[in-house]
């Protein structure tokens, strides 16, 4: 059975550590958890601590960890998705999978056809939702280093600013991805539900991407990120 293995926004080490609270509810509510139990911890750094629970109480829960470990070693393509808002669960889907999927950066993207509109108090609630997802997924699928989640920004400005080795941005009409030399940094840029309209991809050629095509099929907005990721990783990274 694998240790339970969760994720600790503070520096890690050695030592006893009093566990933040929605963790410690985790441990002794959910996982009823008790003294000696084994645990490992992350934050976020690339190291990974193994310990066990030395005291647990109704509030508050310390562990001691013993062992220092190394973390998961993250791909050698470092990838910047670029993905069109869409709506609840499309979107926090897309962010779980590139997660999954070894993404080192996600930037949600304002474009003609977005659905979706936040003001600056619903963006930052957004944010930090997402960023609970990628920890969540991170926390699920061993990774030691959770990805960035950048604010919402309008399309132009992410396009302009934006650096990588090679920048795709998905279309129906390109050459397959095979036909590029490997990139070590790679930003891909994929619409919303309603696609990037023709002229947000001339826009994006203007700043150096290129169109990428990943089949006949018209994927769906949630669907994309996983399909090109694996690609790419697959041709460029660790899988």
């Amino acid at each position: 059975m694998s240790l339970p293995r969760f994720f600790v926004a503070a520096p890690l080490a050695l030592g006893v550590l009093d566990v933040p609270e929605a963790q410690a509810h985790y441990l002794s509510r959910v996982l009823r958890l008790s003294v000696g139990a084994a645990v490992q911890l992350f934050d976020g750094s690339g190291d990974e601590f193994r310990g066990e629970l030395t005291s647990v109480t109704k509030k508050a829960v310390q562990v001691e960890l013993r062992e220092h470990v190394p973390g998961l070693p993250e791909s050698k393509l470092s990838i910047h998705l670029g993905q069109g808002l869409s709506r609840g669960e499309r979107m926090d889907w897309a962010i779980q999978k590139a997660t999954e999927l070894g993404v080192a950066q996600i930037t949600p993207l304002f474009t003609e056809r977005c659905e979706v509109r936040l003001n600056d108090e619903r963006a930052q609630k957004r944010l930090e939702h997402w960023q609970q997802i990628a920890i969540s997924a991170c926390e699920q699928c061993g990774r030691s280093k959770v990805p960035v989640i950048h604010a919402p920004q309008l399309l132009k400005d992410w396009q302009a600013s934006v650096q990588a080795d090679l920048k795709l941005v998905l279309h129906p009409v390109a050459q397959s991805l095979t036909q590029h030399a490997t990139p070590h940094t790679l930003a891909f840029l994929i619409g919303p539900e309603g696609g990037l309209t023709e002229g947000e991809v001339a826009q994006a050629a203007e700043y150096g991407f290129q169109p990428a095509r990943l089949g006949p099929r018209v994927l769906r907005t949630e669907t994309a990120p996983v399909v090109a990721l694996s690609v790419a990783q697959q041709l460029w990274g660790d899988f």
